[in-house]
């Protein structure tokens, strides 16, 4: 019997500098066997961990279309991620997952997909994003509104210019005011503000989002506002996961575990939530 808190071992294979303080991972099992057999899907997460500094819990970044490799785009927040940003490339880091539940792709198909995500809060939706760009015939209309701080808070910049030269979906970025400088040509506000002026139809569509808690919460309410119901706003949440298998207790929410229930919930399983979240 596997013991669930043994990790498989991944190398890095690339490092990318995303933003000052953001490093995006790509990284294969050493066993390359598992390379071939390893799957999971878009929103779902896994356990990380640099040996002999701790284990923390990110996000899969890539899609589940890419085989071979999965990436994991990590800030440098604290000790754990402050490792990381050491590695290079042929370290070797600890692995467990995936873990948790996903997007609902297979109920999105045939749907209008809008996706509103702000700074690091696109690396959830990246995997779902390549997912359904993946198999772009499966979705009818898809937007992308992407902001961050400023442009020096952008991640994923070579994919955002991609995702604005295709024909086949409209992608519109922004920064906050005083986030651009003399050649930004994209929009200036914050998200919420620029997706009430691109006001959306709420026909047939469903919204998926990740970002900072208060672009969250007013994009909610911009979507509200335009008619979008609770059960077509569909998050994730990463707070406070810490084992990922629902042992210690410290995502619980009432009689819920983010890391086992999550992360993806829609808007109207997190209305019957209790006033701690």
């Amino acid at each position: 019997m596997n013991n669930i808190y043994t990790p498989d071992i991944m190398k890095v294979e690339e490092i990318k500098q995303e933003t000052s303080d953001i490093k995006t991972f790509k990284l294969i099992f050493d066993d390359k066997s598992k390379n071939k057999e390893f799957t999971f899907k878009a929103g779902q997460f896994c356990q990380l961990g640099v040996f002999g500094e701790g284990e923390a819990t990110f996000c899969i970044a890539s899609s589940p279309t890419r085989k071979g490799y999965i990436e994991c785009s990590i800030k440098e927040v604290g000790k754990v991620t402050r490792a990381f940003h050491e590695l290079q490339v042929g370290d070797t880091v600890g692995f467990r997952g995936p873990y948790g539940n996903w997007f609902p792709i297979d109920t999105m198909k045939k749907k209008n997909i809008i996706f509103v995500g702000g700074g690091i809060g696109l690396a959830p939706l990246r995997s779902l994003i390549w997912n359904c760009l993946d198999l772009r015939k499966d979705f009818k209309d898809i937007l992308i509104l992407y902001g961050a701080r400023s442009i020096s808070d952008l991640v994923y910049k070579d994919e955002l210019k991609e995702w604005e030269e295709r024909k086949d979906i409209q992608f519109v970025k922004t920064v906050d005011p005083g986030g651009e400088d003399k050649d930004w040509d994209g929009e200036i506000g914050f998200v919420p503000t620029i997706l009430r002026e691109i006001k959306p139809s709420p026909k047939n569509a469903i919204v998926v989002t990740c970002g900072p808690p208060i672009m969250i919460k007013f994009s909610v309410q911009a979507l509200d506002a335009m008619g979008f119901t609770p059960e077509r706003i569909v998050t994730t949440l990463e707070m406070r996961m810490k084992c990922g298998i629902g042992k210690c207790g410290r995502c619980n929410i009432g009689n819920l575990y983010v890391c086992k229930d999550g992360p993806v919930f829609s808007y109207d399983q997190l209305f019957t939530l209790p006033d701690e979240y």
